[in-house]
């Protein structure tokens, strides 16, 4: 069967009114189809809209489109945000390694979806690039598969391999992929940084994501030895780490020598790392995300960051009280995989204070706010002024042990709040 190459005009016409469409997300959106679609608004209606964190502009998620198409995000990103907390759009809460289930039983059964892939090879096989979380999961729910064809997408090994001819029509269209370009740390995040690097043992399995925290935390690994690599997003930090031999995978149970992902954002060098390298295993999000299978690596050592935790270890990494800010994603599937591998460390990172000053360590969770990982569940939490671990500790224990960490300036007021909340002295 040949490779259908079709017109933008031609591929929109396989999407209708009320149909169900998935959108391939991070690095790989297909930002030349969006455009496309949102061409069409004037003769659609009702078109919902599923995806996880999206990279560049949603036109979709415009009030002007409002009528045409209906955002129903599991994953909040920046080019949402306002649409979901405005009330045009709507987020669904969902751990990253259930995501799938929604197209496989059908709860959402994706009529479109559209991708971004590289050009077939000799033997008509295509690669979804840097981003194969829940795609193949929709891409084998979706009844037609709509392409763009972009020589600049990577060819990874792993999961994400489509033949030509599960693609219904594509169109043909080379632009750089999306690149995300870490910040520069700032004071704050270096002191956090070097306070998680010191629970990282020789030997040890890595989940982080992109950001400060994280590249500061790779940075002070340079003499460490035998990392691993099993995470559900990587970026750019990790590679002086890989070409030094630092992380080379030698000691995990589970893909042994391989960098396990399932998606991958940062900038061109990482896209030109991931191209046809068969140390980079990028795999499905059921896969990379299933809390069995993170256990089964030894030393799995995963950071994730938190938005404010309460006296009691209650995380919320996901709202800002009732204002919606990203998304469940993968935080707990980590953080309790961590905490059932063999010497596992599962780490909050934070830093102790908001933009505004306001402490994130706090008596209560705001109003309307998200609890994304469970006092049950959480361990270690860390911040500028140090690291606890919550595991094995009453409230009261893990309330004077939080109030340590957090801003001296703080401390006082929380002290209070901790003897009026648990009606005796913390000492």
């Amino acid at each position: 069967m040949a490779l259908n190459i079709v017109n933008e005009k031609e591929a929109m016409s396989y999407i209708n009114s009320g149909n169900l469409l998935f959108i391939q997300g991070a690095a790989m959106t297909p930002h030349h189809l969006v455009e496309a679609m949102c061409n069409e608004a004037e003769r659609l209606s009702n078109v919902e809209i599923i995806h996880l964190h999206t990279e560049g502009i949603a036109p979709y998620a415009d009030e002007k489109y409002a009528t045409a198409f209906k955002l129903n995000s599991c994953f909040v990103a920046g080019n949402v945000r306002k649409s979901i907390n405005s009330g045009l759009g709507d987020y669904v809460p969902i751990f990253l390694s259930e995501v799938h289930l929604l197209f496989e039983r059908n709860i959402m059964p994706i009529d479109v979806a559209l991708i971004q892939v590289s050009p077939p090879d000799k033997h008509g096989f295509c690669s979804l690039g840097t981003s194969i979380d829940v795609a193949m999961a929709a891409l084998r729910s979706a009844k037609v598969v709509i392409a763009q064809l972009n020589s600049n997408v990577p060819r990874s090994h792993g999961d994400g391999v489509i033949h030509i001819d599960q693609i219904d029509a594509a169109v043909e269209h080379n632009s750089p992929l999306y690149e995300a370009h870490a910040h520069e740390p700032t004071d704050t995040e270096i002191k956090i940084g070097k306070n998680v690097a010191e629970l990282i043992e020789d030997g040890a399995c890595l989940q982080m994501g992109i950001g400060g925290i994280p590249n500061v935390v790779l940075k002070q690994l340079t003499n460490h030895k035998n990392l691993g690599i099993h995470t559900e997003m990587f970026s750019d930090g990790i590679l002086p780490l890989v070409e030094s031999g630092v992380i080379n995978g030698s000691q995990k149970y589970l893909k042994t020598g391989k960098i396990v992902s399932c998606f991958a954002m940062g900038s061109q060098k990482l896209f030109d790392f991931i191209d046809d390298n068969p140390i980079v295993h990028l795999k499905e999000a059921a896969y990379t995300n299933r809390t069995h299978l993170i256990a089964m690596n030894s030393k799995v050592t995963a950071i994730n960051s938190a938005i404010e935790i309460d006296f009691t270890g209650q995380v919320c990494a996901d709202t800002i009280g009732r204002y919606q800010y990203s998304g469940v994603g993968g935080q707990m599937d980590f953080i309790r995989g961590a905490a059932l591998s063999q010497g596992g460390k599962a780490i909050i990172a934070m830093p102790s204070t908001t933009k505004n000053g306001d402490s994130k360590i706090v008596p209560f969770l705001k109003e309307g706010a998200g609890v994304t990982t469970t006092r049950a569940h959480v361990h270690y939490i860390a911040t500028e002024y140090g690291v606890v671990n919550l595991f094995g500790k009453n409230l009261r224990q893990r309330a004077k042990a939080l109030i340590s960490i957090a801003h001296p300036n703080h401390r006082e007021g929380l002290e209070k709040a901790a003897f009026e909340r648990f009606k005796r002295s913390l000492v």
